[in-house]
């Protein structure tokens, strides 16, 4: 068995989990130069299981594309209590908050992102959510949950167990601000 070597660039090494704010977790699978255009560039091979995508991020654009390690612990702690949080929702058409909230998704950020989970989060009494709600939602989840998961070394059954777990705290939206919501909604579309 030959074993891998680990390399290391500007404090990202392979084997280890980043957050790439477009694609959520992934792992550095490897650092290799590729020659383009006739420049010598030294590239992260960024793996993402759960998307079955592999990308190449320039060594050098790391941090213009916003490439960060996991979030640490109390980060992750700071995520759980804002999503006990009370939602908040802001009286705009549906369309400008979803500009919004696919903006906080993207940007990886995990406080931004359970933001996100904790504002658009409806628990079984409460009525339906739009179509585009519930896939900004799930997309958001997902984030969140990938994140959590890798940081706490967690299943992601586990990881959403321990969200949803979060969110049963929050305070419950009545029905007649739910409504309200959805007759904005509406009036949006």
């Amino acid at each position: 068995m030959v074993a891998k070597k680990v390399q290391t660039r500007l404090g990202f090494r392979t084997g280890e989990y980043v957050v790439y704010p477009a694609h959520g977790v992934g792992v550095i699978v490897s650092i290799e130069e590729q020659e383009v255009a006739g420049l010598v560039l030294e590239l992260f091979v960024i793996s993402f299981e759960q998307d079955k995508l592999t990308l190449r991020v320039p060594v050098a654009k790391i941090k213009s594309v916003g490439m960060r390690k996991l979030a640490e612990d109390d980060m992750v702690t700071q995520a759980l209590t804002t999503v006990t949080g009370r939602a908040r929702v802001k009286r705009t058409m549906w369309s400008r908050r979803a500009q919004e909230y696919e903006a906080k998704i993207n940007s990886g950020d995990l406080i931004a992102i359970s933001e996100v989970v904790r504002d658009l989060y409806r628990s079984e009494e409460q009525p339906e959510q739009s179509y585009s709600e519930r896939q900004l939602f799930e997309q958001a989840m997902d984030r969140m949950s990938r994140e959590i998961g890798a940081v706490n070394k967690l299943t992601l059954t586990e990881t959403i167990q321990l969200i949803e777990k979060n969110l049963a705290k929050s305070p419950k939206r009545t029905k007649a601000d739910a409504a309200e919501a959805e007759g904005d909604e509406e009036a949006a579309a």
